[in-house]
């Protein structure tokens, strides 16, 4: 379970993956969704490169921002959810794509719902 305070309300939400809160009543509210788009230097880009083309192994430089992205597009959910009046978000899904050479977007969607009384 992967939680991030909110900004906005000072709220914890909770994001899981699973898709639905056996034994629990609550009600959707919709969903929630927030993107983030990074790139490196040109510099940072072609080191990664000639790294790749002659060494292999993991580019430390695009795994930090991918990192960085993940946490930025977590933290727009859930300040997103908590503004809403959201208590989680279920249904978390992460998708990826290559914008252009050394950039990537991030996009992250999931459910946020409010638990009922009871």
């Amino acid at each position: 379970m992967k939680e991030r305070k909110s900004i906005m309300k000072e709220k914890t939400v909770a994001i899981l993956t699973v898709d639905s809160i056996p034994d629990r009543k609550y009600d959707f509210i919709g969903c929630v969704m927030a993107s983030c788009c990074l790139s490196k230097s040109i510099i940072q880009d072609v080191s990664s490169n000639i790294r790749n083309w002659t060494i292999g192994g993991e580019l430390r430089q695009y795994k930090a921002m991918i990192d960085e992205s993940v946490i930025l597009v977590m933290d727009r959910i859930a300040d997103e959810a908590a503004r809403r009046g959201a208590d989680m978000v279920i249904g978390f899904r992460l998708s990826t794509t290559s914008v252009s050479t050394g950039a990537a977007e991030i996009i992250g969607y999931g459910t946020a719902i409010r638990f009922l009384p009871g």
